[in-house]
This record gives structure tokens, C-alpha cells and sequence, in this order.
């Protein structure tokens, strides 16, 4: 059985190598490090990004004052550029120390076993070395902030390392994607004002929540492979009733991410970007097919544009502000 799983994970499947840019541009043997990193996958650190730049927006914005300029309302172009090397380094560590932690399951799933490790393109050490070369660049990235950004941020490797594991032992292992994805609402809170307040801390809930929501959607593509290798998932969990409880949890993040913009005192019209956010949410659990995968994955990825139109709705709000007397 293992010499035939061996040779059917050498096929190309779903998840091999595509016709991406990055394996033109790349020398071949950069390959399957650029599988193990999804850097032909680029939806995974935008949605990491997002929670960390909606917060340095909010945090930007916070307790606005008559007469503040735009240049002092809108976020600081440096800790964006800093999230930006930070998400992509730390998703690709991510995804590495998952498909380590994942193999034997990786080489049973058909999505997956095309993956570099379960495929044999990479040693499980080269796989190790190339994690801590990536988590290293993260590292330097977060030390470019305040110490208490980088103690905030240090605090998140615990939820990183258990994540892979949660499969295995609750229905809920998206909670804890939530919990590791949506740290950043915390981190651009935390670069501001050297501390974590009520805004940051609703954000963090409102992302938990959007989180599960769109990796639920994911999760649906593996559904069926999940339940033969014994995978659990909220996909798993929600079955038929995954409508309803992305209702439930869009909702809640809607919810949340208001009482953030309120707490902070944002500008107004800087919930324009939640309705446009909201609706659509609501668009993609009207259009939702849970037994169509490649619906679901286009779905999961158009969360990438909820997070622009949140973060362009905080843009738009300093703006008002600060161009509103000249009106």
C-alpha cells in the first residue's frame, strides 16, 4: 500500500506546479521551495495582511481631531511595507511547517500529494532549514517595530505551532487558523500606541470570525478526502447547514469590526467599506455550492477583496475628515 501511495503522489494533481509566473521566472530547482512557500499562491498572505493593515488604518485614524491632516490620519507607509515582507515571509514559513507536520496526510489526500514533501522533491531537513530561513526573515521584519509589537508578535508562535495539529483532535481547526491569521489586528494597534485597546481586540474577534467563514468555504474543496484519511474540519462539522452558520459568522464579524470603528471614534464614512464588505459576504453565501471545489476556491479567494474594500473604506474615512473643511 505505502509503494503505491508512493508512486500515485508523483502524479500532477491540483496542487502541483501551475503555469504561475513564479516557476517561469525561477530557476527549476527553486520549485518545490516555491511550493512548500505558495509563492504561486498569493491569497494566502493577502488574507494574512489584511487584519494587519485594517488595524494600522483604524489605529491611524483613531481619535481623530478637528483640523488633523491627512498625512497624520492615514497609516505610516513603513509599517505597511513592513506587514507586507512580514505576512509573505511568515505564510511561507507557515505553509512549510504545515506540509512537515502534514506529509503522511498530504500523500493521502489527491489535492495534495503532489505537495514537495510527500512527492519526495525535498528531504523533510531541507524542508526544516528552508521554515527556519523564512521564520528568520520574520523575525527581522518584527524588529523593526517597537518591543512591544515584538513581544505581541512573539506571543502568536504558539498558535502557529499547534494549528497543523487541530485537525487531528477537534472539528474546529479553523478556530485556530482564526486565532494565528487574525493576529495581525492586534500588531498595527500595538506599532500606533505600544499598547493592545478595546478597538484592537474587537478587530481581532471580527477577523476570528471571518476567518473560520472563508476557510470553511476552502475546507469544503477536501471535504470528502478529509473524511477518508479522518481530517476534521467545520467543513466537516457545518455539512448542509454551512449557509447558515456563515450567516451566523460573517455577521458577527460585521458586528465586530463596527464596534472597533466605534471604540475608536473613526470617521463615519469609513463604514461605507463595511456594507460594501457585507454585501459581498452576502453574495457569497447566496452564490455558495459546497459540492462545486473549484466554486469554493474562487469564493475563498474573493475574501481578498473584502479586505480592500475595509481597508479602502478607512482610507476614505481619514480623507473626509481631513479634506472636509476645504469642501
Amino acid at each position: 500500500m505505502e509503494n503505491i501511495q508512493s508512486k500515485e503522489a508523483q502524479g500532477r494533481v491540483a496542487d502541483a506546479p501551475s503555469g504561475h509566473w513564479v516557476y517561469r521566472v525561477l530557476p527549476r530547482w527553486i520549485w518545490p521551495y516555491a511550493q512548500l512557500a505558495r509563492w504561486d499562491r498569493p491569497i494566502g498572505w493577502i488574507l494574512l495582511l489584511w487584519p494587519c493593515w485594517w488595524s494600522t488604518a483604524l489605529a491611524a485614524s483613531a481619535y481623530w481631531l478637528p483640523g488633523d491632516s491627512l498625512k497624520s490620519l492615514l497609516p505610516d507607509p513603513w509599517y505597511l511595507g513592513l506587514f507586507l515582507a512580514g505576512a509573505i515571509a511568515m505564510r511561507g514559513a507557515g505553509c512549510t511547517f504545515n506540509d512537515i507536520v502534514d506529509e503522511n496526510i498530504d500523500a493521502k489526500v489527491e489535492r495534495t500529494r503532489s505537495r514537495p514533501l510527500p512527492s519526495g522533491q525535498v528531504t523533510r531537513r531541507q524542508a526544516w532549514t528552508f521554515f527556519v530561513l523564512q521564520a528568520l526573515i520574520g523575525f527581522l521584519v518584527l524588529w523593526q517595530f517597537n518591543y512591544f509589537v515584538v513581544l505581541v508578535g512573539l506571543c502568536s508562535l504558539g498558535i502557529v505551532v499547534i494549528y497543523p495539529f487541530m485537525k487531528r483532535f477537534t472539528d474546529w481547526p479553523q478556530l485556530f487558523l482564526g486565532l494565528a491569521f487574525s493576529w495581525g489586528a492586534l500588531m498595527g494597534w500595538a506599532a500606533e500606541f505600544a499598547d493592545i485597546d478595546g478597538p484592537a481586540i474587537m478587530l481581532y474577534i471580527g477577523s476570528i470570525l471571518w476567518v473560520i467563514g472563508y476557510d470553511t468555504i476552502y475546507a469544503h474543496q477536501d471535504r470528502e478526502d478529509d473524511a477518508l484519511v479522518g481530517v476534521r474540519s467545520t467543513a466537516r462539522l457545518f455539512g448542509e447547514n454551512t449557509k447558515m452558520w456563515l450567516i451566523g459568522l460573517y455577521s458577527g464579524a460585521l458586528f465586530c469590526f463596527a464596534l472597533a470603528f466605534a471604540f475608536a471614534e473613526a470617521p463615519m464614512p469609513a463604514l461605507a467599506g463595511l456594507v460594501a464588505a457585507g454585501a459581498h459576504m452576502a453574495r457569497q453565501i447566496r452564490v455558495l455550492d459546497i459540492n462545486d471545489p473549484d466554486q469554493c476556491l474562487k469564493l475563498f479567494k474573493s475574501n481578498g477583496t473584502v479586505g480592500w474594500l475595509i481597508f479602502l473604506g478607512l482610507l476614505g474615512g481619514a480623507a473626509w475628515v481631513a479634506l472636509k473643511p476645504l469642501v
